[in-house]
């Protein structure tokens, strides 16, 4: 039987988690040095599909604590790819802060958890990340923001206590 291998620049949004959960399994049962998962990584988010899928699956997995730990080579080769990074960790941020009011007025405890774990890890790695991309990626958000929204679409905007929680997120990280 041949071994199937996906070529990292042609893998799809879902490939890519399922990509990034099993390097964070196997790095997480030590199989897998922090350079050599830093490298996977920096090849895997080259792409949209890859970046994105990266992101989903390690922020959001209660289990995998990559972005907890935060190694520095992981840090060194996310400032490497640039301003993509920042972006996309920006808009994580933004998207489960507005969650994390949503999901109190709801009364939803663990949903409200989730959400401030990736809020917390977002916060974590800007920290860390390269500041000019930083300011760029938050002042551009910061600047559209009542043009953002709850929905796919943006058709839901997000309220005022939304924003001016998102707000006191983004400052949190200067902190």
């Amino acid at each position: 039987m041949e071994k199937k291998t996906i070529n990292l620049k042609e893998a799809s949004f879902t490939q890519s988690i399922n990509i990034s959960a099993q390097w964070c399994k196997e790095w997480g049962e030590d199989l897998l040095s922090e350079e050599v998962l830093a490298d996977r990584i920096a090849e895997l988010i080259k792409t949209r599909n890859g970046l994105r899928g990266f992101f989903a699956y390690a922020l959001s997995d209660k289990d995998c604590f990559l972005l907890d730990k935060l190694p520095f080579s992981l840090i060194y080769k996310l400032n490497e790819s640039g301003g993509a990074v920042a972006e996309i960790v920006v808009k994580n941020l933004i998207m489960s802060s507005a969650q994390i009011i949503i999901h109190r007025r709801e009364k939803n405890n663990e949903y409200e958890i989730s959400s401030e774990n990736i809020s917390d890890r977002c916060k974590a790695i800007l920290r860390l990340l390269e500041s000019k991309s930083v300011t760029n990626s938050v002042n551009q958000a910061l600047k559209n923001l009542d043009d953002m929204g709850n929905s796919f679409d943006n058709s839901l905007k997000y309220d005022s206590e939304q924003k001016e929680f998102i707000k006191k997120q983004i400052l949190d990280i200067i902190q």
